[in-house]
C-alpha cells in the first residue's frame, strides 16, 4: 500500500483532458470549479479544437503544456483513455482522476480498457482515482484544490470525507456546508481501480488538520488490510461510517443457522473490528462528526447539564440515559458554591437550571463549577436566547469555558439564528458544536463517549491453543474434498470437534439397528439416537431425532422406525442424553475477503424465534469472546437470573476462541453450527453440530 497521495490532494498544477467550452459539460464544470475555488496553481485545459476555455489557453495535448503538472483529469470516451494515460506518463504527471464511466462496470470490453490504462499507469508510477468518479477537494488555502464536478464549496475545517458513492458523499458534504461546518478534504474514488479507500483513510490519518474522518463504503477490496490501517487511524482520531446494504435475501436459503442469521453484515463487523464508529442515519453521523472534530474526548459517560429552559433538559436526559449515559448529582461543595452565585429561582442540582433570566455571570459560574466537578466527564448545555439577556456574552462565557477546560461541551442552541447572528458567530468561532434539538445534541455527545470507549478498550489476546490435533482435521477435510462432499458426517464433525478439544457429549456411530442398540448400552442410558445422513439437514423435522431413550427395547424400536421411515442408507448417531442446561449456539461462517465470522447466542429453538445472536470477525480474542457473551439481549439469563445459576462464562469463552481458531486454521470450513450446546454453571457441552465445507479447497494441503 502506498498512501503518499500528495500529487492527488496537493497539486501544484492541474490539466483537464477533455476540457470543453460547453457550459453544462463535466469538462467545463471542473475548470469552472477550480477557478471559482481559487485554485492556487495553473489550470491547463486540453482540447485540440479550441484556443481557450473560460479565458484559459487550451493546449492540443498534455505533452504541449510548458510547465510541470501534478494532476490530470480525464473526461473523454473510454476507448481513448489508455493513450492519454500514456501521454500523462510521458509528461511526468503523477496522479490522474478519471471522471469518465464505462469501464469494468460495463463488462469484458470495459474491463480490458481498464486493465490497459492501469498497466500504463503502473509503468510510469501514476496513481489513478476512478474511473467513474467525482474526484477530490482540498480546502487548505495553500491549494484550494476543487478537482471535482460537484457544487458544494466547503470552507476550511477539520472533517475529511471519503465516499465510494459520489451521491452519498455529496449529500454529506452539503449537510456540513448547510450547518456552517468547514471541511478539510473530500474524495470519491468511484470504481476504485487503483487508489483505494484504505489508502485515502491512511492519508487522512496522517494529516494533522484532519480531526475526524467520515466514511461511506459499500464494499472493500482487502478487508484485512483495511482493518489494520483503520485501527492505526482510530487510535489517533475517530472514523465515522454510515452502514448500508445490511440485508441479504440470499440468506433465507441458507442450510445453517449462522448462514441464515449472518446476512450481509460483513461491513458492520469490519468496522467494529477496526474501531470505527458506525451510524444508521446520515444525519446522526454528520452531527457526531461535528462534535468529534471540535471537542476533546471525554474520559467517561457522566454528564453535567446546564439549562436555562426546563422542557428540553427533560428530553435531553431521556435521550442521554437511553444511550447509557449517567447524570450524577452535584457534590455538596458544588451546590454550596452555586447557591451563592445563581439566581434565587435557580434549581441547584444536576441538571442545573439557571433559569431563563440568567446572564453571563451565572453561566460563567455554572460552567466553572461543572468543569471542576470530578464526577462530570462532559457538559451538556440547553441554551435558549431570551431577548432580555446579554446572549452574546453568555456565548463568550461558553466559548471561554471550552477553551480553558478539558471536558467536551455540546449545546442545544435554540434561537432565531438570523436575529441572533452575533451570538451564533461567537459560538461557532469558539468551536462549540450547536444543535437545534435536545436529543440531537445528546446523541452527538454520546458519540464522543462511544469513541472514548472504543479507543480505551482492552485489545485482548488471540490465543493459539497447543493441545489441538490439526493433522486429524486436515486428513478429514482432504478426504471429504476428494469425494466432493459438502456436508460432513456426524463422525467427521465430532472427530473434528474433539481434535480441537471442544467438549462434546459421549457418542458413537452405528451402521445398523443392532449396532445402534449395542452403542447405546456402551454409552449408558439414557441416550439420544439421531439419523446420520448427509442428505438430512434438519433431522428433527423428519423424525430423525429421539431423546431420553431409557433402555435397549426403546433403542431398538427407535432405530427400526428411523430405518423404515428414512431409508436404509442412514446411519445412527448415538449420544449420551444430558440434562438440559441453558441452550446456546456457537457458529462460524467463511466470508470472501473477510475470513470467518463467529456467532454466539441463545441456541435451540430460541435461535430461530428470538435471533438473539452476535457476531465477530475471526480471530476472536479473549476480550472479544467475553464481549460476545455479555452483549446478547439475554445476558441476564447467561449471568443467572432470579435464583437460577448462570453458565460457566470462562469455559464458554474458551469454546468460542477454539472455534475461531478452527475456522481460521481451516478456511475450507464454509459453515459450522454448534446448536445447541448445553451450558450450566459447571460445564458446557455440544449436543448437536453441523459442518459444511467448500469442495474446491482454499487450503494448500501440500504446504
Amino acid at each position: 500500500m502506498n498512501d503518499n497521495l500528495d500529487a492527488l490532494f496537493k497539486p501544484r498544477a492541474v490539466a483537464l483532458i477533455g476540457a470543453s467550452q460547453k457550459e453544462l459539460s463535466i469538462g467545463n464544470v471542473i475548470i469552472k470549479n477550480l477557478l471559482h475555488y481559487q485554485f492556487r496553481g495553473p489550470v491547463y485545459p486540453i482540447n485540440p479544437k479550441v484556443d481557450e476555455i473560460r479565458g484559459l489557453k487550451a493546449y492540443p495535448s498534455v505533452l504541449d503544456i510548458p510547465g510541470e503538472v501534478d494532476l490530470a483529469h480525464i473526461v473523454i470516451p473510454p476507448p481513448f483513455v489508455p493513450e492519454e494515460v500514456e501521454n500523462c506518463g510521458k509528461k511526468g504527471i503523477k496522479a490522474i482522476i478519471i471522471n469518465t464511466a464505462g469501464f469494468k462496470e460495463m463488462g469484458a470490453e470495459g474491463q480490458a480498457l481498464e486493465d490497459d490504462f492501469l498497466a500504463r499507469a503502473r509503468k510510469y508510477g501514476i496513481r489513478i482515482v476512478g474511473p467513474n468518479c467525482q474526484g477530490i477537494i482540498n480546502s487548505d488555502p495553500e491549494f484550494n484544490a476543487y478537482c471535482n464536478f460537484t457544487f458544494t464549496f466547503p470552507q476550511p475545517g477539520h472533517i475529511s470525507v471519503v465516499a465510494q458513492s459520489g451521491g452519498v458523499g455529496a449529500v454529506i458534504m452539503q449537510a456540513f456546508h448547510d450547518m456552517g461546518i468547514g471541511q478539510r478534504m473530500y474524495a470519491s474514488n468511484g470504481n476504485g481501480s487503483d487508489v483505494s479507500i484504505t489508502e485515502i483513510i491512511s492519508y487522512y490519518g496522517k494529516d494533522d488538520q484532519t480531526k475526524a474522518v467520515v466514511l461511506y463504503a459499500e464494499s472493500l477490496e482487502n478487508p484485512q488490510e483495511f482493518i489494520a490501517v483503520a485501527k492505526q487511524v482510530t487510535s489517533r482520531k475517530p472514523i465515522l461510517a454510515i452502514i448500508a446494504g445490511r440485508t441479504d435475501k440470499g440468506a433465507e436459503a441458507s442450510r445453517s443457522h449462522i448462514g441464515g442469521l449472518a446476512g450481509n453484515i460483513s461491513l458492520d463487523l469490519i468496522y467494529k473490528k477496526a474501531g470505527i464508529l458506525t451510524f444508521r442515519s446520515q444525519e446522526d453521523l454528520c452531527h457526531a462528526a461535528v462534535a468529534l472534530s471540535s471537542q476533546p474526548v471525554p474520559k467517561g459517560n457522566k454528564v453535567g447539564i446546564i439549562t436555562n429552559t426546563g422542557g428540553p433538559s427533560v428530553i435531553a436526559i431521556d435521550e442521554l440515559v437511553s444511550c447509557g449515559m449517567e447524570i450524577p448529582a452535584l457534590s455538596e461543595n458544588a451546590a454550596s458554591v452555586l447557591k451563592g452565585t445563581m439566581l434565587e429561582s435557580a434549581s441547584i442540582r444536576n441538571p442545573l437550571d439557571v433559569v431563563a433570566t440568567a446572564g453571563p455571570g451565572h453561566f460563567k459560574s455554572a460552567l466553572e463549577v461543572m468543569m471542576k466537578e470530578p464526577q462530570f466527564d462532559s457538559i451538556y448545555i440547553n441554551f435558549v436566547t431570551p431577548p432580555f439577556v446579554d446572549c452574546e456574552n453568555v456565548a463568550r462565557e461558553i466559548a471561554a469555558a471550552a477553551k480553558a477546560g478539558n471536558k467536551p461541551i455540546v449545546c442545544n442552541y435554540m434561537t432565531d439564528k438570523q436575529k441572533w447572528s452575533g451570538t451564533s458567530k461567537i459560538l461557532k468561532e469558539g468551536g462549540i458544536p450547536t444543535f437545534d434539538f435536545a436529543e440531537t445534541a445528546a446523541r452527538a455527545l454520546h458519540a464522543l463517549v462511544r469513541y472514548n470507549e472504543i479507543r480505551s478498550a482492552k485489545e485482548g489476546e488471540v490465543k493459539r491453543f497447543t493441545d489441538v490435533n490439526k493433522e486429524k482435521v486436515k486428513s478429514i477435510l482432504e478426504n471429504a474434498i476428494s469425494l466432493k462432499r459438502e456436508i460432513l458426517s456426524a463422525t467427521e464433525v465430532y472427530t473434528i470437534l474433539e481434535a480441537y478439544r471442544v467438549p462434546v457429549a459421549p457418542w458413537k456411530v452405528a451402521n445398523d439397528v443392532k449396532a445402534a442398540v449395542s452403542a447405546a448400552g456402551e454409552i449408558g442410558f439414557p441416550v439420544v439416537i439421531k439419523a446420520d445422513s448427509e442428505q438430512i439437514i434438519h433431522k428433527s423435522d423428519v423424525g430423525g431425532v429421539a431423546i431420553n431413550i431409557q433402555n435397549e427395547r426403546e433403542a431398538k424400536d427407535v432405530a427400526e422406525r428411523m430405518k423404515r421411515d428414512l431409508g436404509d442408507g442412514i446411519r445412527f448417531f448415538v449420544q449420551k442424553f444430558l440434562p438440559k442446561g441453558r441452550e446456546l449456539i456457537i457458529g462460524a461462517k467463511a466470508v470472501d475477503g473477510v475470513g470467518n465470522i463467529i456467532m454466539f447466542g441463545l441456541g435451540g429453538i430460541f435461535v430461530e424465534i428470538l435471533k438473539d445472536v452476535v457476531f465477530s470477525i475471526s480471530p476472536v480474542s479473549d476480550t472479544e469472546a467475553l464481549e460476545m457473551i455479555t452483549s446478547i439481549k439475554a445476558e441476564p439469563l447467561i449471568r443467572g437470573f432470579r435464583g437460577e445459576k448462570g453458565i460457566n462464562i470462562e469455559k464458554t469463552s474458551e469454546i468460542i476462541q477454539r472455534i475461531s481458531m478452527l475456522a481460521t486454521d481451516f478456511p475450507d470450513i464454509k459453515e459450522l453450527d454448534l446448536n445447541p450446546l448445553f451450558a450450566s454453571d459447571g460445564n458446557i457441552c455440544v449436543v448437536d453440530s453441523r459442518i459444511i465445507i467448500e469442495t474446491a479447497p482454499k487450503n494448500d494441503y501440500n504446504n
